[in-house]
């Protein structure tokens, strides 16, 4: 009787080729950490690689000492005293204390009753609506005049003539408010030269300066005189980033002056037009105090008054400092809201805005 042996593996093994031990088998992949593969996959998907904290610190430290001074400004001047808007929860007294850190401790808490008072306010709502008013009409009339005369001075070939035509409009600039509602006076107003000019010639004259039903329009054109030449400077930059390549290649596809303006030009400004729109629109409860302090008796608060002289004459006039600092903080809040959803709307155009999403 035959037996049969079944092979055993190192028999079947031999049959195929020579085995292979254990010590023979390839190693395991070594395990990477967190970072490494973090790494890796930042690496895969053409992302630069992160850099240490301290080191990135080190490579940045004169930007940072250059910086420090402004930031210091901006925390001294503009933050620290954010937290002076508790006196708007409390019937603030200065004279509780010679200190006022003292007196702010000291007066006592009425809650959100100064906020009651605002709102039950006819001519706080007055106020509120002088300024909006006075910000559609600068953001329809003064915003688009810096885009269109910075492309006029962009299309003039001699470069003499456009740095003195730059010079000429920026010059207003360093004008206080002062001298340039004199200058307006003496030019629109009753005594004026165009009203001496017409009562010489038998006409009547008149008197923009007083007339309250254009007083919006006046402060306004005041404005664009004024900071007109300041918007030009800013999209004269952007312009000056636009390669000329892309203006020869639309010329030799046929694309005329207006053509290379519509489809070159304005893209290139979009995103500083979308930046400096999300600013404006954030200052919108901010036009101008000192501009319009200055000519509220002429035309009479009804039709000059706005929240920042609002806030100024019930908060140091009348030295009522818990509402005006109440009115103040809802300025500020509408305001920070108005610039958030401004960058939102223009993210949603595709453009960045003050900050990235």
């Amino acid at each position: 009787m035959s037996h049969h042996t079944v092979p055993d593996a190192a028999t079947s093994q031999a049959g195929d080729g020579p085995a292979r031990s254990a010590e023979d088998s390839p190693p395991a992949p070594p395990t990477r950490s967190k970072a490494a593969r973090s790494k890796a996959a930042r690496a895969k998907a053409g992302q630069p690689a992160k850099v240490p904290f301290r080191r990135q610190l080190r490579q940045d430290r004169t930007l940072i000492l250059m910086t420090l001074p402004a930031v210091l400004l901006v925390l001294v001047f503009n933050y620290i005293p954010i937290l002076g808007n508790i006196v708007a929860f409390q019937e603030y007294d200065p004279y509780i204390s010679e200190n006022g850190i003292t007196a702010i401790l000291h007066s006592p808490w009425v809650g959100l009753e100064q906020f009651n008072r605002i709102f039950e306010d006819s001519a706080f709502w007055s106020a509120v609506q002088n300024t909006l008013v006075l910000f559609l009409l600068q953001l329809v009339l003064f915003f688009p005049i810096p885009i269109l005369l910075a492309l006029l001075i962009n299309s003039v070939v001699r470069p003499r003539v456009r740095a003195v035509s730059q010079a000429i409009l920026y010059l207003p600039h360093f004008f206080s408010w002062v001298l340039v509602i004199t200058v307006f006076q003496q030019i629109f107003g009753g005594a004026g030269i165009i009203a001496q000019t017409l009562r010489e010639h038998g006409h009547e004259g008149f008197d923009i300066m007083t007339d309250p039903g254009i007083f919006k329009f006046l402060v306004t054109a005041e404005g664009v005189w004024k900071d007109a030449g300041w918007g030009i400077i800013v999209f004269l930059a952007a312009l000056a980033s636009v390669s000329p390549d892309l203006y020869e290649a639309s010329s030799m596809d046929g694309a005329g002056r207006w053509r290379r303006m519509w489809h070159v030009t304005l893209p290139a400004l979009r995103p500083v037009i979308a930046l400096l729109l999300v600013l404006r629109v954030g200052d919108a409860l901010t036009v101008g105090f000192e501009q319009i302090l200055l000519q509220r008796d002429s035309v009479g608060p009804g039709a000059s008054e706005v929240l920042d002289t609002y806030v100024w004459w019930n908060g140091v006039r009348n030295q009522d400092f818990s509402y005006a600092a109440a009115a103040g903080l809802i300025k500020g809040v509408v305001g920070l809201g108005l610039v958030l959803a401004a960058n939102k709307v223009a993210h949603l155009m595709g453009e960045q805005g003050v900050y990235k999403k």
